[in-house]
Parts: C-alpha cells; sequence; structure tokens
C-alpha cells in the first residue's frame, strides 16, 4: 500500500534533490515571495568530526514513502570493438575520470563560502562574437551564422554546402552558391579555437598546425605528415613515415610529439562535461583532513539561515490579544505565509541533517579512500548499504547522491563515483570493479610500449594478481578508462 505524502513530506523530498546552487536560488525565491521570511546572520558552520564507528544509527521515522530499487550509479557503457581511427582514439586521455578534477589549487585553508563559481559563453556565442569583428557584409555574416549553427560540439562541419544552401532557400528564404557559403567558411576556419569549421580530422589538424611557427623544422615536418601522410599517421605506421621523410627515431618522435599537441575537438573547451563540470561544479560538501582527522561540513556559500519576522510575529500575537475583526483578512494572510515560512524552513533543515548524516555514513564505510584518495581502497558499495548505515530508505539516498559533489583534499568528485558493485578475487576477498580498473590502468601504464599488452593478455596479467574476469570486461573496463587497443597505445623510441 503506497502511503500518502503530506505537502511538508513532498517538500522535503524536492529540496534534498537540489545541488546546492539550486537550493540557493529556491532561497532566494522564497525570501522574495514570502514577506514573513528573512534571513539572519549566522555564525560560519562548524566541521563535523567524522568518528570512526561500528554502530548502526537508530531508525528514523522516513517520510519517504516512495521504495526504489537499488541501482548502480556507475555508467557502464559497452566497450567498441571497432578498429577504425577516429577522434577518440587520437586523443591521449588521461586515465582520471573526467570528474576527478585537478585538486592542485585547493586550498585546505580557504574558506567554505569562497568555492568560485565561474559563468560562461556558449560555443556558438563565442563564435558569433569573433565573427562580427571581421569585415562582412549583412548577407555573409547571416550566412557565417547559419554555418556556426551546423557546426557540431566538437567544432567540425559535417554537412555539404549544397545541402547547406538548399536549406537557406527553403528555411531562411536567403538565395547563396556554394562559393559564397565557402568564402564565409574560409573567414570561420580562421576563428579562436583553431581548427573549427573543417570537415574531418585531417583538414582540422592542418588549420591547427598552419597558425605554428613554421621556421621551426619540426613544425614543417609535422605539417607534411598530416597533410601527405595522413593514413599512415593514423594507422600508426611509423616505419613508413620514416622511410619516407627520412627521419631518425627521435626526429620522428619529435614530429607525433608535436602532432599530439593539437586539439582534436576544438569546440570540446565549451562542450566537454569535464570543461563544464570545471565552469560550473559547486561542491556540496567539504571534507578536509586536518592531521589525520577528517571533518565534514555542508558548502553554506550564499546559504542564509532562515527565520520568522520577528515584526509579523508581534502583529499576529497583538492581534490575537485585541481580536480586531477590521484585521482579520490581514492577520488570515500573514498567519499563511508564516505557516509556509516554517514548514519551508523545517525543510531545509531536514535537508541538512539527511545529508549530513547520509555523507558522514558513506565517508564512514570509505573511510580508508578518504584519507588519501588512493582509488585501491574503495570498498564495493552500493545504495543499500548507505540505506542500511543511515536508517533511510533508498529511494532518499538516491536523491542525495544524484547531482551532488563533495570537494576534497585531493579533489573534486561527485558522490556516484563512491559507489560501485564488487567481485571476489581468488582469495575470496569481495573488491570493488573501481579497484580492478585501477590496477588494469597500472599495468597498462607499465607496459611495453613498444609492444603493448593485448586484452587477452591482460586477462592473464590481471588472474596472476588475483582478478579473474572475462576479456570482454577487460576491454569494458578499458574503454571507461579511456584507454585506446594495443595499436593505437604503440610508441617508438
Amino acid at each position: 500500500m503506497l502511503q500518502k505524502l503530506t505537502p511538508q513530506q513532498i517538500q522535503v523530498i524536492k529540496l534534498l534533490e537540489m545541488p546546492v546552487m539550486q537550493l540557493e536560488q529556491k532561497i532566494k525565491a522564497e525570501l522574495e515571495e514570502n514577506p514573513v521570511l528573512e534571513e539572519m546572520e549566522s555564525p560560519a558552520d562548524e566541521a563535523l568530526k567524522i568518528e570512526p564507528s561500528g554502530q548502526e544509527p537508530q531508525m528514523d521515522a522516513e517520510s519517504d514513502a516512495e521504495n526504489g530499487d537499488d541501482e548502480k550509479p556507475e555508467n557502464e557503457p559497452t566497450a567498441n570493438t571497432d578498429d577504425e581511427f577516429t577522434v577518440e582514439d587520437y586523443i591521449d586521455d588521461e586515465d582520471i575520470p573526467y570528474y576527478k578534477l585537478d585538486a592542485q589549487n585547493f586550498d585546505p585553508n580557504a574558506k567554505n563560502e569562497e568555492v568560485p563559481f565561474s559563468a560562461s559563453v556558449s560555443f556558438t556565442e563565442f563564435l558569433e562574437r569573433q565573427l562580427r569583428e571581421r569585415l562582412l557584409s549583412d548577407k555573409e555574416f547571416e550566412l557565417g551564422r547559419y554555418l556556426i549553427g551546423n557546426l557540431d560540439d566538437d567544432g567540425y562541419l559535417y554537412r555539404d554546402l549544397d545541402a547547406i544552401a538548399n536549406d537557406l532557400a527553403f528555411n531562411e528564404g536567403i538565395e547563396a552558391t556554394k562559393d559564397e557559403l565557402s568564402k564565409v567558411l574560409s573567414e570561420i576556419k580562421q576563428l579562436d579555437p583553431a581548427g573549427v569549421g573543417a570537415k574531418d580530422l585531417r583538414e582540422c589538424l592542418l588549420l591547427q598546425i598552419s597558425r605554428k611557427d613554421h621556421s621551426e623544422k619540426v613544425i614543417k615536418l609535422a605539417e607534411t605528415v598530416i597533410r601527405d601522410m595522413f593514413p599512415e599517421f593514423s594507422k600508426k605506421h611509423y616505419a613508413k613515415i620514416s622511410q619516407h621523410l627520412r627521419l631518425k627515431d627521435h626526429e620522428l618522435k619529435e614530429v607525433l610529439a608535436e602532432i599530439l599537441k593539437l586539439n582534436p575537438r576544438p569546440g570540446s573547451a565549451f562542450n566537454d562535461p569535464a570543461t563544464k563540470l570545471m565552469e560550473h561544479i559547486i561542491p556540496d560538501f567539504i571534507l578536509e583532513n586536518r592531521e589525520g582527522e577528517l571533518y565534514l561540513s555542508l558548502n553554506s556559500r550564499n546559504m542564509p539561515e532562515l527565520r520568522i519576522s520577528d515584526e509579523y510575529a508581534l502583529m499576529v500575537e497583538q492581534a490575537n490579544s485585541k481580536a480586531q475583526k477590521k484585521d482579520k483578512e490581514a492577520i488570515t494572510f500573514i498567519r499563511e505565509k508564516m505557516n509556509k515560512a516554517r514548514m519551508f524552513i523545517d525543510a531545509v533543515k531536514q535537508r541538512q541533517d539527511t545529508m549530513m548524516r547520509t555523507m558522514n555514513a558513506i565517508i564512514e564505510l570509505q573511510r580508508a579512500y578518504f584519507v588519501d584518495g588512493n582509488e585501491q581502497r574503495l570498498k564495493p558499495m552500493i545504495l543499500k548499504d548507505v540505506a542500511k548505515r543511515t536508517g533511510y530508505d533508498i529511494s532518499t539516498i538516491s536523491r542525495v547522491v544524484s547531482s551532488k559533489y563533495i570537494q576534497t583534499h585531493f579533489g573534486i568528485y561527485p558522490l556516484k563515483y563512491f559507489f560501485s558493485e564488487g567481485m571476489q578475487n581468488t582469495d575470496g576477498t569481495e573488491v570493488s570493479t573501481r579497484e580492478i580498473k585501477s590496477i588494469l590502468s597500472e599495468c597498462i601504464s607499465n607496459e611495453n610500449k613498444q609492444d603493448p599488452l593485448t586484452d587477452e593478455q591482460l586477462v592473464e596479467v590481471l588472474k596472476s594478481k588475483g582478478y579473474t574476469i572475462a576479456r570482454r570486461t577487460v576491454a569494458k573496463y578499458r574503454e571507461q578508462l579511456g584507454i585506446p587497443v594495443k595499436r593505437l597505445r604503440i610508441e617508438i623510441q
């Protein structure tokens, strides 16, 4: 039987789903709409020291009546077995997940309310602003805007200009020839970031290398490789390149290094998830390591403490004592606003309590990991484990985890990062799939770069370390880590 939720419970659920930025906006809106609600100056939040505890908390009277199945927070994309050379193959990804942001600039002594936030313009807006500065006619500018609108997120123009000309005539009523579009496209290719407007990866890299200093021999050679020997480069047929250009091994290595500095996704500065996170993320929690002790606090930047206005409370009190009928309508309005304000204040407090209790449980379950951020110390953990420890429903834990982030002394992470399924190794010990990925990454990092390991060989290496998994699972984990197939990991001496 499904329990009916009260308005108060529904409000708590909605607030619980909100990350810190949305909550700030919600509080601001409530303050503007409800004159009875006001903010008061509050002292800085005290960080909660995370004490090791083996005790299970007592069950709360959980208000959430929804029941949800335990879910896997970790995305599991299918391994790509296609051996074709793509933009993805070209990129030299690190084995760090996109959401594991650089902690080098993190100051553990900084105040919590000073966590930075910066907005950004869209890729299209950035290009259009530059286009306005070019010497173009009104028609050419409109053609340029339309071409920019046809770029994909990475900055490529895959559509044929004849097709775009037809669309312009049909949809916009603008007659344009292929030559006119080609002229404007040439202007777009001069914009920043270098490489935008290219029809394929080869042209994208050529646009970028053309802006470099060609007085340097390595730049000229790199351009030659991209222009004349791109198929050989893409398939890593380095011997053919060396023979054709009469390069020594160290010269070829310098040329390849120069090419790999180029960006195969010029639009990624605006559209890649990693960049978006770095620009927009605001952590919901702050975890500090003070001389080996962990302290947890909510990020309360721009988060005022709320209260009922003394002025309006006094008006209601005086009206009750005088019982003046002429003020009845006004007093009724104030009472309704006061009840709404109290309910909102209680909901915010309940959200804070639920958030802290849940995050505290996650840290207790993963304490060894949170001390230094070593991925191999992450234990298998699912939503049910945290629900059991907190006494909350699984659906409540899911709401807390969704779209929330924590700033630690070793980086900023989404809460979903700490969850993973488990498997048993040959010793019968349960280990996290994330631990296996970490060991897999380590194996590939230490392989012979002139003769990298195949997936079958990686299966045997992991087996020797006590992890028995199938080849297709190795391929899947390798893909998730952004590590290409053996052929594309070959390096020359």
